[in-house]
């Protein structure tokens, strides 16, 4: 989505105001408003300046930057929100949680799972032309990915320039404990499923993440060099959705399966984090 040739750039003022808001509304955990009214749908500059404005005051505040999120990868989270090309988020070290953990529903306002592929790179991907023979050598390891989505804004009443402001409407994570190199898996060909207490609420493949997980990486990577934040040895990249969204609540267990890769589990319960 491109900005309109007749859109007037977000004041600095605006994009101040639109960071606070979504600020207060994380602290609170209450949602606010959409910041679309301060920063307009599709000014991809302003709402990459909130989001940085954001991610910045929780670096000041002592949050670590672990990797990088692809949001809006999948047609049909695409079609649900109403967005027709991907973001990006970041993932600090406080957004992760080890296969099988209780997920404290204390720590999200209104999340949404998702299933993914998710890597773990070995090297820098800064100079060169971030292809994707360079993205494949650049990964160590990939893995099976739960992904809790969630928004600081009122029932996701989102557009692009709302989520991409909102951090790419990142929670929390869970990466699987089987390690798989590309080399052992081809992210393309998986299968996924994902399963709220038994029951199945999202399927997919590889081909549903922009063709293939390799190359929402690529997308990733040339767009994060762009952005000036380039992706480093050691982060995690949680590569985008290969189905739809689902609600998860307290007392439910998600458990997400890929093909080659194995499974991933968490449990949402009620309260704070010990």
């Amino acid at each position: 989505m491109n900005q309109p040739t007749n859109a007037v750039p977000a004041r600095e003022a605006d994009v101040a105001a639109a960071a606070d808001r979504l600020t207060s509304a994380a602290a609170a955990g209450v949602p606010c408003a959409p910041v679309r009214d301060l920063i307009g749908s599709d000014d991809l500059a302003a709402a990459y300046a909130v989001q940085n404005r954001v991610n910045g005051l929780r670096q000041q505040a002592g949050a670590k930057v672990v990797g990088r999120k692809i949001g809006l990868t999948s047609v049909a989270v695409q079609q649900q929100l109403g967005v027709d090309q991907p973001d990006l988020g970041v993932l600090f070290e406080d957004m992760d949680f080890a296969d099988g953990a209780d997920i404290p529903m204390s720590r999200l306002i209104q999340p949404k799972i998702e299933g993914e592929v998710g890597f773990v790179l070995g090297a820098d991907l800064i100079e060169g032309p971030l292809d994707a023979a360079q993205v494949r050598g650049a990964i160590d390891y990939a893995v099976a990915a739960l992904e809790i989505c969630d928004s600081r804004i009122e029932n996701w009443d989102i557009r692009f320039g709302d989520t991409v402001a909102d951090n790419a409407s990142s929670g929390v994570y869970v990466l699987g404990t089987e390690r798989r190199t590309l080399d052992e898996v081809e992210p393309v060909e998986v299968t996924m499923s994902m399963e709220v207490d038994g029951r199945e609420v999202s399927s997919g493949n590889g081909a549903a993440c922009l063709g293939d997980p390799i190359e929402a990486v690529v997308w990733l990577a040339r767009t994060a060099r762009e952005l000036g934040q380039p992706l480093l040895a050691g982060q995690v990249i949680l590569s985008g959705a290969l189905g739809p969204m689902a609600p998860v609540g307290a007392g439910n267990t998600v458990t997400v399966t890929v093909s080659g890769l194995g499974t991933v589990t968490a449990r949402f319960v009620e309260g704070k984090e010990a």
